[in-house]
């Protein structure tokens, strides 16, 4: 007879081991299957570097979305920490380096950034009532994220009873690049608005699609508050395996589920093309368009991914032809040639298929908030890590040369950054034993190839708002993870809300299941 649970969860990234969690908690026999020789998915910390006691964070990097209440309901001592800077823009005018520097909690050094860059202290008002009326929208809509979904229309009414009707047409209905250029009159901060709305996303700013990403990026735990992971993000992946183990679920590393089926009320999951399984319900944390293949059904239509990840290990961190003490410079986000004409352009030049001329990127330090993740050795040495995330870098251009473009595209990209630095980053990077410059790039055909992301989506299929669209909601799709078989559920980020390290896509399977 085959071996019977009561959930199956094909693959174990972080909203997989979250779904895990909560069925255990109400007593089903659990099971995850994990098609790799690791946990964590796209969720993990590895030592990028041989040579060094560094464990850096390869594909995922900061956190934002994943609720409290998510933590609190399954006991897990997940620590994230705030930093001072929300972000650096290096820039130059009137042939003099300057950059345009906003901290977290804004304050008067954020506001003589302003006015230093625009001779005025009126973006700077712009910035802050605008960042408000996304806070309150923040507010009003974090909350739903573990709830059954609203449709479009009460979501609406719920921003309207809370005298947001404007905002919601500024962020919902309207283009989101017709809102900014219509709040700012600076090109620089346009630009640094509007990266928040291309992480992952390769649109132009007046394509709704940038309204959804930008919602995303600003609403997670209902302030928007981009936090780095204590330990790296492989550390919430320890702690979510240890509490499912903890739990009773059974987890298997090396299991590629290659069917499924059905036997009686039960499916029926195959793994590795030999050992069959029974189960009552089957949550897929993979991408919908794997659980299609494996089903044999049509997969969704999505967009292939659209960044380069660069991670690197330093000696020390460089210092600025601004002035600007890198400690502050690089807490943050650091913004490279993120204009909004620079964004708008990278954008055209990439969709005709060329690398853009100048390719828009950011990137943080980890170590300068949480230095944890490097050894004790190279703490008192000085080292620090980088993570930059290229945008408008579609799948489409690495297609015919996935190492010669990025090679090309790492070599553009260090030069423009160099353009703001004192020292070449080059002369920064730690050395490996063999020679080799510390550093590694990841196109989307890399994603694809070692962590499963079709097409290198870091959202697995195209974001969605979320709330549905239907005029009312259904069983049929009451937790936005529901498919066309009343046994199968998404788990993942291809799910309504699922978008990122949240673990809302995992929660929300779970509570379908578990109302079946």
């Amino acid at each position: 007879m085959n071996e019977k649970f009561d959930v199956v969860i094909i693959g174990g990234g972080h909203n997989g081991l979250v779904a895990a969690c909560y069925l255990a908690l109400s007593n089903k026999k659990t099971l995850i299957l994990e098609a790799k020789s690791e946990l964590g998915g796209a969720s993990t910390s590895v030592r990028a570097f041989p040579d060094f006691d560094a464990n850096l964070s390869r594909y995922s990097y900061l956190v934002s979305l994943l609720p409290d209440q998510i933590l609190r309901d399954l006991s897990i001592d997940f620590e994230t920490i705030s930093r001072k800077v929300s972000s650096f823009t290096p820039t130059t005018r009137n042939d003099r380096n300057i950059g345009l520097l906003v901290n977290r909690q804004l304050d008067d050094e954020s506001k003589d950034s302003f006015i230093a860059l625009t001779g005025s202290d009126l973006e700077y008002k712009k910035w802050d009532a605008f960042y408000n009326d996304l806070f309150k929208l923040a507010q009003v809509m974090a909350p739903t994220m573990l709830s059954p979904l609203l449709t479009r229309f009460e979501m609406k009414q719920l921003a309207i009873d809370n005298g947001l009707s404007q905002v919601w047409d500024d962020f919902i209905e309207r283009p989101l690049g017709e809102v900014i250029r219509r709040e700012f009159s600076e090109d620089l901060v346009r630009g640094v608005v509007l990266t928040d709305a291309l992480i992952g996303t390769f649109t132009p700013a007046d394509n709704l699609m940038a309204n959804i990403c930008f919602l995303y990026h600003l609403i997670g735990n209902g302030t928007g508050e981009w936090k780095v992971p204590r330990g790296g993000m492989g550390a919430l992946v320890k702690k979510l395996t240890a509490r499912a183990r903890e739990l009773g679920v059974e987890i298997r590393t090396d299991s590629k589920v290659t069917k499924i089926g059905d036997e009686g009320s039960f499916k029926t999951v195959e793994v590795n093309k030999n050992e069959i399984i029974a189960t009552e319900f089957i949550a897929a944390n993979c991408a919908p368009q794997i659980l299609a293949e494996i089903l044999g059904a049509t997969p969704p239509k999505y967009t292939k991914g659209s960044q380069l990840k660069i991670n690197m290990l330093l000696k020390k961190l460089p210092r600025l032809k601004s002035g600007t003490d890198p400690k502050a410079a690089f807490a943050g986000t650091f913004h490279i040639d993120e204009s909004y004409a620079q964004l708008e352009k990278a954008f055209q030049e990439a969709e005709s298929g060329k690398i853009p001329n100048i390719i828009p990127a950011e990137m943080y330090c980890h170590t300068l908030t949480d230095n944890s993740i490097l050894s004790d050795d190279l703490n008192k040495a000085g080292y620090q890590t980088l993570t930059l995330f290229a945008i408008h870098t579609p799948a489409s251009l690495f297609d015919h040369d996935n190492e010669g473009v990025k090679a090309k595209m790492l070599s553009q990209i260090l030069h423009q950054l160099n353009q703001y630095l004192l020292d070449p980053i080059e002369e920064c990077l730690a050395v490996s034993a063999n020679g080799t410059l510390c550093i590694e790039v990841k196109s989307p055909q890399d994603l694809e190839k070692d962590v499963s992301l079709p097409g290198g989506n870091i959202f697995h299929i195209d974001l969605q708002f979320p709330f549905s669209e239907a005029v009312e909601n259904t069983h049929a799709n009451r937790w936005g993870v529901e498919t066309d078989d009343k046994q199968i559920f998404i788990c993942g980020a291809g799910a309504i809300r699922g978008g990122g390290v949240s673990g809302i896509g995992g929660h929300n399977a779970a509570m379908a299941i578990l109302g079946k």
